[in-house]
């Protein structure tokens, strides 16, 4: 068997430097592939994935690789760019035999509410433009590995949190506004039952998948922590800072206008339901595979989480 070489693509972000920890913890051959900017500690190279030719030689050389890539959180961007950037993966793993790793979300599932808890069998009807973007791409995926094509495996998270996750709900309506002195502001119920993933977690767990040969072909979701709500998290994480903020809820009918000034707003709108009802994802099929897996606890996990942003804002302080 030739030497095994991983390459991760959108390395720079939390789950890319996720897996990139997970390999060299298991002292596997690391390489980074980013559009704009190198990785610090991993030998980088650059691509737009979007272009066919760079992709393949981005990828030149890997056994696995793990697509870990984010884009803009766009709708529109999201329908155009996702099922084109999965082709051009395809091709460029085909091209190079690479096993393809493809860390996804749980938007296709619908519509909600979803089945408590919701399994990786769950009906995939989706209402939101995101969801049926994110199910064409994943579709695309499995469709090539059946084809045979590649040999492709899918882990699926929930919302996730951890160090430099700056797209997590507990940073966005949490963190980045009680380290600015402000209190936490939601958009929905703070008591409503939550699944939630870690990013280290993810990073690990995606690694096992990848280092299965029983695994491939088919979809997975990847271990979450406990039942938690917004209100459990603000506690935990007050107790760990040491402050004594309070949740703030935005009136349902301000989104629409508020969306207008704040864009990101208005592409939240669209996921709510996500936390109008119970949303609970199962991870029992990926725990009975692997029973020895353990789980980050929420108290350890975002303690890890703060200390990063914190250690980041005093870089930017410094600046």
């Amino acid at each position: 068997m030739s030497k095994e070489q991983h390459v991760v693509l959108g390395g720079s972000g939390a789950i890319g430097q996720a897996v990139i920890k997970a390999l060299q913890q298991k002292n596997r051959e690391v390489r980074a592939v980013e559009r704009t900017k190198a990785v610090a500690g991993v030998e980088t190279r650059m691509a737009d994935l979007l272009n066919q030719d760079e992709a393949t030689e981005a990828i030149a050389g890997a056994s696995h690789v793990y697509m870990c890539v984010g884009l803009p959180y766009r709708s529109n961007v999201w329908q155009s760019d996702w099922p084109k950037i999965m082709e051009s993966v395809i091709k460029a793993c085909e091209s190079t035999g690479a096993r393809l790793i493809f860390f996804d979300n749980i938007y296709m599932y619908g519509p909600s509410p979803l089945t408590v808890p919701f399994d990786e069998t769950h009906v995939q009807n989706p209402t939101t433009k995101k969801g049926v973007a994110r199910k064409e791409t994943a579709d695309a995926l499995l469709k090539a590995h059946t084809a045979g094509r590649i040999q492709a495996v899918i882990g699926r998270s929930a919302d996730f949190y951890g160090p430099g996750a700056v797209n997590s709900p507990f940073y966005i309506q949490f963190l980045e506004r009680m380290l600015a002195g402000k209190n936490p502001q939601i958009l929905n119920s703070a008591n409503v039952i939550h699944t939630y993933a870690y990013t280290l977690d993810n990073g690990r767990a995606l690694v096992e998948l990848a280092l299965d040969q029983s695994a491939y072909g088919q979809v997975w979701h990847l271990p979450v922590g406990e039942l938690v709500t917004l209100q459990e998290i603000i506690t935990k994480m007050n107790k760990i800072m040491g402050s004594q903020f309070k949740l703030s809820q935005m009136p349902r009918p301000l989104l629409g206008l508020v969306g207008l000034l704040v864009p990101p707003v208005k592409e939240v709108k669209e996921m709510l339901y996500q936390f109008d009802d119970p949303y609970v994802m199962s991870d029992a099929k990926f725990r009975a595979a692997y029973p020895q897996f353990v789980t980050t606890n929420y108290n350890a996990g975002l303690e890890a989480m703060i200390d990063s942003f914190k250690q980041s804002e005093a870089k930017k302080s410094n600046l």
